[in-house]
């Protein structure tokens, strides 16, 4: 059946069900099989090999005591659904229900069908994935949808919302619900609201790019463009989602096509708005009465002048449907959109939302949602008692906790994390208020004392005051569309936005009485490189750091470990900066300050183990229930595992309840390998996820599939025996050493410049131009690349021997090497950052050393002859020379 179908087929469908008798296990197939007909679908196929579209499709549950029993679902489709059905009716005598439709009793089955649903999705074979949708059926009544888009063991939520996710059967009457349940019987990713969310949040952040660039070559400051933007696209959030008058009216997009016939009018039009947006009332701009927004956004009312051209990108901007904006990734695309340095990554991959909500689940959103079934439980056996208002008692009360939640994320950024927390959060107060709904209270009582899930439960901290800024907002506009999406048109209470100042503009680890620079011998400031602006290279034309942009160092007074607010659940994305280039990105004064109030760490470790360490804490002391973090995923090495160790073995006890080892991920527009890691309190198993298959989505990332383990999880992020806890062997002293590390991409040469640069023509250049091998090499497929290694030569040596030599690496090390904080790197920038003299003595004279990869899961060795210098992207290869016995027995293919 088309869209276009007369309406007869679909009445005549809905009265003879309507009709039906209550049984399941007759009616079912009978009823999807109509059901497909009347959609203009196909019919389930007949049991077979594939069982890709089969009614009783055969699963085995697996228990813990490792005995199997068998199961059947009533309906299913690979890669789209799980359908579980039941019938009850409206007279109580249903075989679904504890009394009739719409009856806490009724709910109580639809759950357990629910519940029951899921325990069959878990129990299908790992290859065939999990489908993204959960359907209930109570035949010939009501369809319920539920849906997990990122298919990796996350909760089946209420879709679209909760409130609207059940599709009655007089609801097949409208188009945009048959075409719903077609597209997931044919594609139901297409139905994920995050990929539409995404085309539409970079449109939106390309245009308001293009307009900052436009304001600032007028000359205004990118602090002040960057306010004035985002008042502008709140002010096309409200329009979209009915806060400045009836939909569909959009007075602020057609107050814009007025102003651009006279831009001179731009300014006092714009103000005007806007400064009753903060109070509220009449504004002769829009000739409306507005609601109060306030909130801090529109306390400074001031517009930018704008040309023709620039109001158009305006208009263009405001003509996007901003009710599809996606919050998740909008903020980072905005952050970049109004950073001059960072614009040129806007088309670049950003986190997507499943990675974050990959962290975010397990961490925050799977105890509360525990907590939320168990009150249910409770609350329908309240109400199968006779105590009704016992049960309204325990759902209030739940709440009400749920009210006072408080999410830290110590290093928001843009608020990424914060917001998709929120918008979880949300969706578990809908289902409350749609539960309390179906208790018998009405809309008016469900106000609760005027209490509900806000930003104001969202705490961040994040030093860069423009990021800061968008978090806020970005907490806003999800908050708005969480509460229209549970309270229909209800509007929000005024003011519409307030200033809860849950996002503090700070440095998350360290705390001072002051600062003051820090001067040279001649009293002139000493600055270093920002850590963030690059160049292009004269000669190579990749990007190399910009000598130019500069920053001062400064000296802390009185430095303090700093304090984070009082939260029950930490979480977030602190930044990657490895502990040797802390001192590159941050500065001398600042590393040295936080290693030294941070002197419970080594600083070997990485700077995320300084948030890992605080909130591990926290978490120990009973200050917070859980956290999660996103680190490197050289979480698991040695230096960074002894802080898990040291509280994993710690007291009180505490254990990782989630861990992700090596997972894609998107750090400031490049491509990085990370870990998740979740801590909770006492002593615990936990759930390992490991990646087994990765397909590039684009900017949307990688699709990931992970395979899940249970059980007590190591600081090696490892479940089995404790090897991370290993002690090394003394027999193996001095047999094995790592391999020579760069620090500098410049030396490394193909054999086509190898040639140029004299190799096979000057002698001694195989001595210094030599084979180069990095783990990856050993690992993947060798680059066939080659090393400039000018060991042992002096400066003034190179330059007189090998003239070319010593211009390629004046040209493409020296410019990198300036930049570093360690003075030998830097005045000794021919030379590798570490040479390793011991490993050369120790091959001296062999003509054979077996190669193998420092932080491979697997253990591969090669054969090696000593003139090859190998080392890991990161972490250099282990070097072992051979005995004659392994030598020999390599060199014939054992």
């Amino acid at each position: 059946m088309t869209p276009d179908t007369p309406p007869e087929p679909i009445e005549t469908f809905i009265a003879r069900w309507e009709a039906a008798e209550a049984s399941e296990r007759s009616n079912a197939s009978l009823f999807l099989t109509e059901l497909c007909d009347l959609l203009g679908l196909p019919h389930p196929d007949p049991a077979g090999d594939d069982n890709a579209y089969i009614f009783e499709r055969d699963v085995t549950f697996r228990k813990h005591d490792g005995s199997t029993a068998p199961g059947r679902i009533d309906l299913y489709k690979r890669g789209c659904f799980v359908l579980e059905a039941k019938q009850g009716s409206d007279t109580g005598t249903g075989k679904i229900g504890h009394g009739r439709r719409g009856s806490p009793g009724y709910e109580q089955a639809m759950i357990k069908a629910r519940n029951q649903a899921d325990r069959y999705i878990r129990a299908l074979p790992h290859d065939e994935g999990r489908p993204p949708f959960l359907l209930v059926a109570d035949i010939g009544h009501v369809i319920e949808i539920f849906a997990e888009f990122s298919r990796s063991g996350g909760t089946y939520l209420p879709f679209p919302s909760p409130g609207s996710h059940r599709v009655a059967l007089s609801d097949l009457r409208k188009p945009e619900i048959r075409d719903r349940l077609r597209l997931i019987w044919t594609d139901p990713l297409a139905l994920d609201p995050s990929r539409r969310a995404a085309r539409v949040t970079r449109e939106v952040a390309d245009k308001l790019a293009k307009l900052a660039l436009s304001l600032e070559k007028n000359g205004e400051e990118p602090h002040t463009v960057a306010r004035f933007l985002m008042r502008c696209l709140f002010t096309m959030f409200a329009e979209d989602v009915n806060l400045l008058g009836k939909y569909g009216f959009q007075p602020f997009t057609r107050l814009l096509e007025d102003i651009a016939e006279d831009p001179a009018s731009f300014v006092p039009m714009i103000e005007e708005l806007w400064g009753k947006m903060n109070t509220g009332g009449y504004s002769t701009a829009l000739r409306l009465n507005l609601l109060q927004f306030n909130g801090g956004l529109f306390a400074e009312a001031r517009a930018l002048p704008l040309d023709k051209e620039q109001i158009r990108l305006l208009i263009a901007s405001a003509e996007c449907d901003w009710r599809d904006v996606e919050p998740a990734i909008f903020g980072t695309l905005l952050e970049r959109a109004l950073d001059p340095v960072e614009r040129h990554k806007l088309g670049a991959h950003y986190t997507p939302r499943a990675y974050v909500e990959r962290l975010v689940l397990p961490t925050v959103i799977a105890p509360v949602r525990e907590e939320w079934d168990a009150v249910l439980a409770a609350a329908i056996k309240h109400d199968n008692d006779g105590k009704r208002k016992e049960s309204i008692r325990e759902l209030k009360a739940f709440h009400r906790r749920l009210c006072h939640l408080r999410i830290l994320d110590p290093a928001c950024g843009s608020g990424n994390f914060l917001y998709v927390t929120l918008e979880h959060l949300k969706r578990i107060e809908g289902e409350v208020l749609d539960t309390l709904q179906g208790f018998g209270e009405t809309q008016s009582s469900l106000d609760l004392a005027g209490e509900s899930v806000d930003p104001h439960q969202l705490l961040g901290i994040e030093i860069n005051p423009r990021a800061a800024a968008i978090a806020e907002l970005v907490l806003w506009i999800g908050a708005l569309q969480g509460h229209f999406r549970n309270r229909g048109n209800v509007m929000p209470p005024q003011p519409i936005i307030r200033d809860f100042k849950n996002i503090e503009c700070r440095d998350a680890l360290i705390t001072a009485d002051g600062t003051e620079p820090v001067l040279d011998p001649e009293g002139r400031p000493v600055t270093h490189w920002d850590g963030r602006s690059t160049k292009p290279h004269p000669v190579t034309g990749l990007p190399v750091p910009d000598e130019s942009a500069r920053v001062p160092e400064v000296r802390y007074l009185n430095p303090r470990k700093a304090e984070w607010p009082e939260a029950d659940y930490i979480i977030g994305n602190p930044p990657f900066i490895g502990a040797s280039r802390m001192r590159d990105a941050l500065g001398d004064g600042y590393t040295d300050t936080v290693r030294t109030v941070h002197n419970d760490i080594a600083e070997s470790s990485d700077f995320v183990m300084y948030w890992w360490n605080h909130a591990a804490e926290l978490v120990a002391q009973g200050k917070a229930r859980r956290f999660g973090f996103v680190t490197t995923n050289s979480l698991k090495q040695t230096f960074n595992r002894r802080v898990l160790e040291k509280h994993l073995t710690g007291k009180p006890p505490v254990h990782l309840a989630y861990a992700v080892p090596d997972h894609p991920w998107v750090d400031d527009g490049a491509a990085v390998r990370i870990a998740m890691t979740s801590l909770a309190p006492g002593e615990g198993h936990g759930e390992l996820h490991t990646v087994t298959q990765e397909t590039d989505e684009g900017t949307d990332g990688y699709s990931v599939e992970l395979l899940t383990k249970t059980g007590r999880i190591g600081a090696d992020l490892t479940i089995g025996p404790d090897v991370a806890s290993a002690v090394a062997l003394r027999a193996n002293g001095n047999l094995s050493n790592r391999g020579v590390s760069l620090f500098g991409s410049g030396f490394i040469v193909s054999r086509e410049d190898a040639t140029k640069l004299g190799l096979g023509k000057l002698s001694g250049t195989e001595n210094i131009i030599r084979e180069y091998r990095n783990g990856k090499d050993i690992t993947a497929k060798s680059r066939d690349v080659l090393v400039i290694d000018c060991f042992g030569l002096t400066l003034d040596t190179l330059s007189k021997s090998y003239p070319e030599i010593f211009q390629w690496l004046l040209e493409r090390v020296k410019p990198e090497r300036d930049n570093n904080k360690r003075e030998s790197r830097k005045k000794n920038w021919w030379l590798f950052g570490e040479t390793n003299p011991k490993l050369r003595q120790q091959l001296n004279g062999l003509p054979l050393y077996i190669s193998s990869v420092e932080t491979s899961k697997p253990v591969p060795f090669a054969p090696e002859l000593p003139c090859t210098i190998r080392v890991h992207p990161r972490a250099s290869a282990v070097q072992i020379p051979c005995c004659p016995q392994v030598r020999q027995a390599m060199l014939h293919g054992a």
